[in-house]
């Protein structure tokens, strides 16, 4: 559905990744995780089309995101932000709404059936009783959940996000982990995410989900597999400078549950 093909992007003379490949099919989890200034959102942007690479492709269904209109985009591809301002008292269900602007004339108004979308995808993330609150009185975790129906609403493939549990409690971030888990399972959705936290791809392994997992630093990704490949107690030690043990538990189902424990910083 999306292939990233030797991707290079700078700033001017400052360059901040390099040679990036990667493809996400349909129904999977693509992970980026990396430490902070690793360029993680910069090749967000990029997969946007917000940015432009320096060199290299990005083909969205096999074709070149460069010769694809951003209306045409917003079809295919959705954004959740890390953070948004709440500045006006737009009501829940008029942010939803605003999801479905690709799909909406210029100067014309949401329909009867966008509007059925927006109501539809509220219930999808169990936001229903909130639809006519205003967006400025929500928690982080509700508001969170509703910039993920905004992007639901557009009804695209792909989803992209960044740091989407940025700021949020341990409940609100297990509530968006298991949106996440149950839309890929219900609908066939891909989901593109960066993240701080590589305890978040072993969140999505642990509950089945199809997903891979990309260590970005030194402006490349230096690994890219299952998080069970990928995320090992030395590539960890590289690309955080951490000490750090990857455990498993025997859960009553008989499943394994595999989580990192940091234990302290490399000296």
């Amino acid at each position: 559905m999306l292939e990233v093909i030797n991707a290079s992007f700078s700033y001017k003379r400052l360059d901040v990744f390099k040679n990036i490949n990667f493809r996400v099919n349909e129904g999977e989890v693509f992970c980026i995780v990396g430490p902070n200034g690793c360029g993680k959102t910069t090749l967000l942007d990029c997969l946007l089309g917000i940015l432009s690479l320096k060199q290299g492709e990005i083909l969205l269904n096999k074709r070149n995101i460069k010769i694809i209109s951003p209306a045409e985009t917003a079809k295919q591809l959705a954004y959740v932000p890390q953070l948004h301002e709440k500045t006006f008292p737009y009501s829940v269900i008029d942010i939803v709404l605003m999801g479905r602007a690709a799909h909406i004339g210029l100067f014309s108004a949401p329909s009867p059936r966008d509007v059925a979308i927006a109501e539809e995808v509220l219930e999808l993330v169990g936001l229903t009783s909130f639809k006519d609150r205003p967006y400025t009185q929500l928690s982080g975790g509700e508001a969170q959940l509703v910039l993920l129906a905004r992007a639901l609403a557009q009804k695209t493939k792909i989803i992209i996000m960044d740091e989407p549990t940025a700021h949020l409690d341990f409940k609100n971030e297990l509530t968006v982990l298991e949106t996440i888990v149950q839309l890929v399972n219900n609908t066939g959705l891909s989901i593109i995410m960066a993240t701080h936290f590589p305890n978040h791809a072993f969140y999505f392994e642990n509950n089945s989900i199809d997903i891979s997992v990309a260590l970005m630093s030194r402006m490349t990704f230096s690994a890219v597999g299952s998080p069970s490949e990928v995320l090992s107690e030395d590539n960890l030690k590289s690309i955080y400078s951490i000490n750090a043990r990857v455990v498993s538990h025997r859960m009553d189902n008989d499943s394994e549950l595999r989580q990192i424990i940091p234990i302290s910083t490399v000296a």
